[in-house]
């Protein structure tokens, strides 16, 4: 059962990622660019996603699931933490990274030399 801790361990094990504070809770970043955040009392988090994927995570899934007040209607997904898949959720953080990062970071995180 995932929670506040594994998001913040999966977000800032990203190349480049960061924690920063803003409206009063956890976002993550790459390069000041917003690709996650989190609830303040980490019940929730939010990711960057295509619109097409916020639509089938919702149709699979709405109680794990949801559109996020602000972000919501670019795409992003809200997620309840208790209730998602630990390799779902790290693949969602990642997949919001990699729409965030610069291509050049993407690409050095996919072909390690």
């Amino acid at each position: 059962m995932p929670g506040a801790e594994e998001f913040r361990t999966i977000a800032l094990s990203l190349p480049e990622a960061a924690e920063k504070e803003t409206w009063g809770h956890p976002t993550f970043r790459v390069r000041d660019k917003m690709f996650a955040s989190m609830a303040e009392d980490g019940s929730t988090g939010t990711v960057k996603a295509t619109r097409q994927e916020q639509a089938a995570l919702l149709s699979a899934a709405a109680d794990t699931f949801f559109v996020p007040a602000y972000v919501g209607q670019h795409g992003w997904v809200g997620i309840n933490l208790p209730l998602v898949d630990p390799g779902e959720l790290e693949d969602l953080i990642v997949e919001g990274w990699r729409l965030t990062a610069p291509k050049r970071v993407v690409k050095a995180y996919d072909d390690p030399a």
